[in-house]
């Protein structure tokens, strides 16, 4: 318990998503934004695109702390969802939403999440990701403008929450649910482990 006590983590985001998710492991945690650039090169592989934002997020944070923030660990994220190899961030207006609902209704696509954990103390980074497959159901024109007027797709990664109204509209997924979410808890709690702040002890 002593370890827990001495350590903190802080999140270098601003969802709630991720909030919510990082308060499920009961450490003590604070939110700093990031402010970081989320640009990358057209042709970057999924893989690379979620684990390099996650650590420029979490790099940007680093970068802010005084010397009292030395004990904390901070945690960078970033989902994106990939459909046969297109990549569908977040939609800029409702019609961008309703365009990513067509392409995902009716098919199964992936959703990448990475994770980058950055200890304040020594600088070191661990930077890893986790994917998992959603299948969507079949939707109609008016279901997809139901779905879009509900104000749901605004700022999610594939205009969709999974963990909300969108829970009505997947059929099924192979893989982590909380990866889908935006944090996937179990990587990051090993993640943790490894730099020395056990959620389970």
């Amino acid at each position: 318990m002593k370890e827990k006590a001495s350590r903190h983590i802080i999140l270098a985001s601003t969802s709630p998503r991720r909030q919510e998710l990082i308060a499920s492991l009961r450490l003590p945690f604070e939110i700093m934004p990031s402010d970081a650039n989320e640009d990358t090169p057209f042709g970057w592989e999924p893989s690379m695109v979620v684990e390099t934002l996650s650590l420029r997020k979490a790099d940007a944070v680093y970068r802010k702390l005084s010397e009292s923030d030395s004990n904390a660990i901070i945690v960078g994220s970033d989902t994106i969802v990939v459909l046969e190899g297109d990549i569908l961030g977040k939609p800029t207006d409702d019609k961008d939403a309703v365009r990513m609902l067509s392409m995902l209704q009716g098919r199964t696509h992936q959703v990448y999440t990475g994770v980058a954990c950055v200890d304040a103390l020594t600088g070191q980074s661990i930077v890893r990701h986790r994917i998992t497959s959603v299948s969507m159901k079949p939707l109609n024109d008016e279901q997809i403008m139901s779905y879009v007027r509900s104000g749901e797709p605004v700022d999610k990664a594939g205009a969709y929450a999974i963990q909300g109204l969108g829970a009505a509209i997947v059929n099924s997924i192979e893989g982590d649910y909380f990866n889908v979410v935006g944090l996937p808890i179990s990587l990051l709690s090993d993640m943790l482990s490894e730099m020395g702040m056990d959620v389970l002890s």
